[in-house]
């Protein structure tokens, strides 16, 4: 026996380490799992967590997805509602407008009782060195007619209709260089021809011509359409005077005028489809 430990004593020792760590390592995995289990669950670990990463991620998206998709049902109500408001805002400013106007024309048919009034929007203007003109989105449907007299809500005159289609006609203003039409000094009750002027147009005025030789004018004086003749009404606003002047041969007088009517910037008028004429 002695012998037999000298000679393999070391073999025997080492041969006892490595049953020991052996039974050590076989008691741990004893008291955990099985070392196919474990071997298995090492090598399952990185796809467990891969698993969950991209399970995590789709759980991400598809909360995204639903999110989103409830925003655009949402968005889309919102946008109906803003429709809806809008509509009813519209509808708000529709009945507004429309109550200014018979206000603006009740106010008119007050003032002069004789008239009978046709509303109308201005669709297009055009100037130029020589014309002056602006059209209107009434016609003979409405009962529009040439020579008819077209005012603003202040009763200020615009001009005279020259041309009428179905839904549409075209008003020569009072700066026009073919407007004549008779006038008279409010202050003076002096007659003259109130007309469109060449040399006056690019300045928005108008020339006041055919005074009596007495005329006594003053800057300010307010000149209105004379009714004679029965053509167009009288008392309608032409404008006021400006500057009294002598003619190039220094014999006859003149005056410039200014229109009351804003010219530039009218977006609704006012037709006078018939009057009474004055007696």
């Amino acid at each position: 026996m002695k012998n037999f430990l000298k000679r393999h004593g070391l073999w025997v020792l080492f041969a006892a380490a490595v049953i020991a760590v052996a039974m050590a390592v076989l008691s741990y995995f004893s008291n955990t799992s099985s070392p196919l289990a474990n071997l298995t669950g090492v090598v399952a670990s990185p796809f467990r967590t891969a698993y969950t990463a991209v399970s995590d991620w789709i759980g991400d998206k598809w909360a995204y997805y639903q999110d989103y998709q409830e925003l655009k049902k949402e968005n889309k109500a919102l946008k109906k509602k803003i429709a809806e408001m809008e509509s009813q805002v519209r509808q708000g400013q529709t009945a507004s407008d429309e109550n200014d106007r018979l206000h603006k024309l009740l106010n008119l048919q007050e003032k002069r009782p004789e008239f009978r009034y046709e509303t109308a929007a201005v669709t297009e203007r055009s100037s130029s060195n020589w014309t002056s003109s602006l059209t209107l989105n009434k016609g003979t449907s409405q009962d529009v007619k040439v020579n008819d007299c077209v005012i603003t809500e202040e009763g200020y005159l615009v001009g005279i209709v020259t041309r009428v289609g179905l839904n549409w006609c075209t008003v020569l203003t009072v700066l026009d260089t073919d407007a004549s039409l008779g006038a008279q000094v409010f202050r003076t009750s002096d007659i003259g021809v109130a007309q469109g002027d060449f040399n006056l147009m690019p300045q928005g005025k108008l020339k006041l011509s055919y005074l009596p030789a007495k005329s006594s004018l003053l800057n300010g004086d307010l000149v209105v359409t004379s009714g004679l003749g029965g053509y167009y009404p009288s008392g309608l606003v032409i404008g006021s005077v400006d500057a009294v002047q002598l003619d190039d041969a220094g014999a006859t007088e003149y005056a410039t005028l200014t229109p009351e009517a804003d010219l530039a910037n009218l977006s609704e008028v006012f037709i006078i489809k018939s009057f009474t004429a004055a007696g």
